[in-house]
Parts: C-alpha cells; sequence; structure tokens
C-alpha cells in the first residue's frame, strides 16, 4: 500500500501549454536565398594595409577571403575571414579544399570592421592551415555563401611561416594577380 501511495505522489497533473499558431508562409519568407558563388577572376592574394594579413580579393575590392596574424598573445594565432554577411549567434563549418587536404574551419558570425562577417581563430601551428601551404588552387565554401575560387599562390604559405615565426622572418610579397582564370 505504501508503495502504490509513493507512486501516485509521483504523478502530478500538470497544465497545459498555452500553444502559439505561426504561419509556415511567415517562416519560410524569413530565410535568406543563398549567395551565389563570386566571379574570383583577376582576384589575387595581397598584404593588407596593416601588414599583419593577407586578402584574396579582385585589385581595389572587398576581400572574399582574408588570413590575419596574431602574435600578441605568446602563441600565434591565425583568423581566417569569409567577407559574407553573417547574423548575430550564428555557426557554421567552412570547408577549404585543395593541395590534396580537406580542412573545415569552425567560424562564427562576428562583427569587425563594420560588417558582420565569418570567422575563426586557431594557433598558426594548427595542422588545419596546411591547406593554405601548398601552391595549388583552392575552393572555399560557406554554406549559403556561395564557394570562392581561389588561384594557386606561394602567398599563403609564406604568410603562415611569417606568422608562426611571431613575424619576425622576411615579410610576404604580394603575387602578382594570377595570368588565367582562377579555377579549381
Amino acid at each position: 500500500m505504501a508503495i502504490s501511495l509513493a507512486l501516485s505522489a509521483c504523478h502530478s497533473e500538470q497544465a497545459p501549454v498555452q500553444g502559439q499558431r505561426i504561419s509556415l508562409a511567415d517562416v519560410r519568407s524569413e530565410s535568406e536565398e543563398p549567395l551565389p558563388s563570386p566571379d574570383t577572376t583577376g582576384a589575387s592574394w595581397a598584404v593588407a594595409q596593416t601588414g599583419q594579413a593577407i586578402d584574396f580579393a579582385k585589385p581595389g575590392e572587398k576581400p572574399f577571403v582574408s588570413l590575419a596574424c596574431s602574435v600578441k598573445a605568446g602563441q600565434p594565432q591565425v583568423t581566417i575571414v569569409r567577407h559574407v554577411p553573417s547574423r548575430p549567434g550564428e555557426k557554421a563549418l567552412f570547408p577549404v579544399i585543395g593541395n590534396r587536404i580537406i580542412s573545415r574551419f569552425k567560424v562564427d558570425a562576428a562583427l569587425a570592421d563594420n560588417e558582420w562577417r565569418w570567422q575563426g581563430t586557431l594557433p598558426a601551428d594548427d595542422p588545419l592551415l596546411e591547406v593554405f601551404e601548398g601552391p595549388g588552387a583552392l575552393q572555399a565554401t560557406l554554406p549559403g555563401g556561395g564557394t570562392v575560387k581561389i588561384a594557386g599562390s606561394s602567398v599563403p604559405g609564406q604568410f603562415l611561416t611569417w606568422c608562426r615565426d611571431g613575424g619576425k622572418g622576411p615579410a610576404v610579397e604580394t603575387a602578382s594577380p594570377p595570368a588565367a582564370t582562377s579555377a579549381a
């Protein structure tokens, strides 16, 4: 009898939860259309004005992808940036494929330089960054942000070496723009 009283005490009636009706058409209209892949013909890596980053961009235009180095924290760190709009609180995987490597970078929405963009920071010696070390072409895809086709270049590898050395090695030289299209 004591057991039945204990079991009945565990089961109590709860008040019904108030439901909320929403229109599926309203929810669907809030989603954004994926961005098309940008035309990267003529784009190349260039050292940013700060000297602490490199940008993959067409001359005189906003970068598609950037790599930035910070040596202030004691251990050099690299921040990878995909310059497409993001919204606060969003997270994504940003795969970069090339040089016989597939790296998937964890990126978050971040407000920097007056723009919401995707970025992730990792130690400069992280093996994921090896994808940038070879001279081959790269493809960098952000879900909803299109695929950036990056022409092969030695600049990212030189930049990573410079960053890993704490910014004490020879400065990275900007490569001349590629002669052919930047197909991967």
